[in-house]
Formats: C-alpha cells, sequence, structure tokens
C-alpha cells in the first residue's frame, strides 16, 4: 500500500492530546448528500495523506498508509440546530491520532434548520491553511470548477545532515524549536473545556496598534498587539501557582512564506514556532508596546535558518529517544503558556456547497491554553480555550 513518511513537525502531532485541527460549520439549507459525499470522494484523490492511517515505520518514525477507511463521512439527524446549543461537539466526531485510527472524519448533522458540518483532521496531515485548502478544494468539486492540484512531498522538510552524536535537553529543544520537552500529554476532556470569546472591531484592533505604534520604532501588525493583550491577561488569570516560572507565549508561524522556493500550495504541517517568555513580574508592569515587540521579534527571529534548525532539533530528538517522546512535547506550556493561532484571514466563504457558504461556524478544537484570532464582520473574533484549574 502506499506509504508517505511523515515529517519531523508532522511527527509532532502524532499521539494523545495532539491537537486535532477541528471546525463546524452552519449552513441555511440542507445539503445535498449525495453530491456531497460524489464530492468527497473525487477530493480525496487529490489529498492521500487526508485518506490514511498512522503506521509505524521502525522504532523512530510513522508513515502515513493509505486506506479506505482513512477517512469517514458519516450522515445523521438532529432535532437541535447549531443556534440551539453552545456545546457543539455533537456535531464533530473526532479523531484521534494513533496509529490505525482514521485521520480524517467528517459529520454531516440534517436538522430542521439546516445542515451542519463538522470536520475532524489530524494536526500531522495539516495545519490550518492545509484543512481550508481542502475544504475549499471540496466545495470546488462539488460545484464541478477546477482545483490546484496539492504538493505532498514530505522529503522537502526533511534536513540534510543530523547529528546522531548531539543529546538534546528540554532547554536545547525549546533554544532550537520552541516546543517545550516535558511530562507526557494527555488526552483533553471536552467536557471541562471553557471557551472565552471576545469579538474585537476594527476601530478597536487599530486604536490598539496606534497607541502600540507610537511608544515603537519597529513595525508591528494587529495580531501583534492582540497576542500582547492575550499575553498579559491570561497570564495574570492562570499562572498564580510557581513565581519562577516564566509566562510563555508562543505564535505558529507558516513558513510556506518563510522558506525559499518552499511550493504554496503544499500539503501538510508547515508551522514553526516563534516562543518567548518574560518573568511574571516584568510582564504584569510591561506596556502593550513592549509586550507587542516581544512577540514581534519572536517571529522574525523565525528565518529560514532557525526553521531549518528547529527541524533537524526535532529529528535528533525523535531518532534519540524514539517515538515514545512525541507524547512529552507540546506546542504550548502545560503551567505557564499561552499559544496564539492567528486564523484571521479564513477563506470560510469559499466552504459553499448546495446552499451557499455557511451562515455561522464555530472551532473545536481541543487545546488548554491555546487562543485562535479569528475573521469577523468587522474585526476579529478571539476564542480562547483552556480547562479551569482544579477540574
Amino acid at each position: 500500500m502506499t506509504r508517505i513518511p511523515l515529517s519531523p513537525i508532522d511527527h509532532i502531532f502524532t499521539g494523545a492530546g495532539s491537537y486535532p485541527i477541528e471546525f463546524v460549520f452552519a449552513y441555511d439549507g440542507l445539503i445535498d448528500v449525495e453530491r456531497l459525499r460524489k464530492s468527497f470522494e473525487s477530493t480525496l484523490a487529490y489529498f492521500p495523506p487526508a485518506r490514511s492511517k498512522l503506521v509505524r515505520v521502525d522504532d523512530g518514525s510513522y508513515a502515513f498508509e493509505a486506506a479506505e477507511d482513512g477517512a469517514r463521512l458519516e450522515v445523521v439527524e438532529s432535532i437541535d440546530g447549531f443556534e440551539d446549543t453552545t456545546r457543539r461537539y455533537s456535531f464533530l466526531d473526532p479523531v484521534e491520532s494513533l496509529e490505525g485510527e482514521p485521520l480524517t472524519r467528517v459529520r454531516l448533522t440534517q436538522t430542521p434548520k439546516g445542515s451542519v458540518l463538522g470536520v475532524s483532521m489530524s494536526h500531522a496531515v495539516v495545519d490550518g491553511f492545509s484543512y481550508f485548502y481542502l475544504l475549499s478544494t471540496w466545495a470546488r468539486q462539488f460545484h464541478g470548477k477546477r482545483v490546484l492540484a496539492p504538493i505532498h512531498r514530505r522529503s522537502l522538510l526533511l534536513p540534510e545532515q543530523t547529528s546522531d552524536q548531539k543529546r538534546h535537553t528540554p532547554a536545547s529543544i525549546l533554544e532550537e524549536s520552541g516546543i517545550f520537552w516535558g511530562d507526557r500529554r494527555v488526552t483533553v476532556d471536552r467536557d471541562h473545556m471553557t471557551w472565552d470569546r471576545r469579538v474585537i472591531a476594527r476601530p478597536e484592533m487599530n486604536a490598539l496598534l496606534r497607541e502600540a505604534q507610537q511608544q515603537c520604532a519597529v513595525r508591528l501588525s494587529h495580531n501583534d498587539v492582540i497576542s500582547a493583550l492575550l499575553w498579559k491577561e491570561y497570564s495574570a488569570r492562570w499562572n498564580s501557582g510557581d513565581r519562577d516560572t516564566p509566562a510563555y507565549i508562543s505564535c505558529p508561524v507558516d513558513f510556506r512564506r518563510v522558506l525559499r522556493s518552499f511550493p504554496p500550495n503544499y500539503f501538510g504541517c508547515a508551522v514553526s514556532l516563534a516562543t518567548t517568555s518574560l518573568p511574571r513580574d516584568d510582564l504584569a508592569d510591561a506596556s502593550g508596546s513592549e509586550l507587542a515587540l516581544e512577540i514581534r521579534n519572536a517571529v522574525a527571529r523565525v528565518n529560514e535558518n532557525y526553521i531549518w534548525g528547529a527541524l533537524t532539533a526535532l529529528e535528533e530528538l525523535r531518532k534519540q529517544e524514539g517515538l515514545s517522546v512525541l507524547e512529552e512535547n507540546h506546542v504550548i506550556h502545560p503551567s505557564a503558556g499561552l499559544l496564539v493561532t492567528n486564523l484571521s484571514r479564513l477563506p470560510v466563504k469559499e466552504i459553499a456547497f448546495d446552499t451557499g457558504p455557511p451562515v455561522a461556524f464555530d472551532i473545536l478544537t481541543p487545546a488548554h491554553r491555546g487562543a485562535v484570532v479569528l475573521p469577523a464582520e468587522d474585526g476579529v473574533d478571539v476564542r480562547v480555550c483552556y480547562i479551569e484549574s482544579g477540574t
């Protein structure tokens, strides 16, 4: 059977608690099931990793193996529509990025108020860009339109040279890749997850940026100042324990735009982490401008040398420790961190079937201490996921 080796960053998103990417989309009307199934099948022909399962190649690596049941689409009915509940996990069939499990699961729920499409995909298969690349292609296939074929060559992300002698430590992995090596991850209990939501209108975003920019010579972005705002607020709320542990923030950077000659239509996980930290007292005293600059500098460090250094370190660590180390790798510091993902340019309106584009959508990725910046009508819609302490 066809096998595709995983890249170093793909491997990080395997095992328990590996942050599957999950959205649900609500439609005003019922989607034609037969057309949806047929277009799903034709779409998967372009995206083999999405129709696969994890198989162990050796003690230090996995591969995607093509499987007929590697992607599932089920159709169910419900009397409850999308707006009838804020606990929307019933619209989802979650994946687990474990050996032998399907890596893509889709649930179409037909309700009296319209269809709800829930899509859960392994983060080892996709990042945010690739997730919506597949969904946009699916919508185009549904309407019989031409599609841009993706590139799947994970070998593009394999370092040319690695060291068999270098012994990595949690400190070296954090410095070289922005990833935290610590205790084993656990699967997030969705029943205990809390989602905070805040819509920031464009005038407020612009005001935050103007205020920060007046005190900073380096050009900042809206995402810098929003991330700074979240970092300060949630660190104060969450990090009440060991004050000797700094407060961390991590921001995924899509390196399709950074690596020279890297194909923009690469389908896979193409992210590197910009991670920085401050002592808690310094964070509490810092201005929004100072924190935004700290984040901007961390993101700017994710250049070509950093990306290849991170991929090399992750490859060396896995070969050094074996596959078991993957569940000890965290993209968010488990007790003193925040991860902010900027998805404010998602092409949600492109996910249109016979009922038109979604009238509403929600993100359900279970990531404790993870924040996502989503598009809103005139600004951004910020979601912050966490588990209350003591639950």
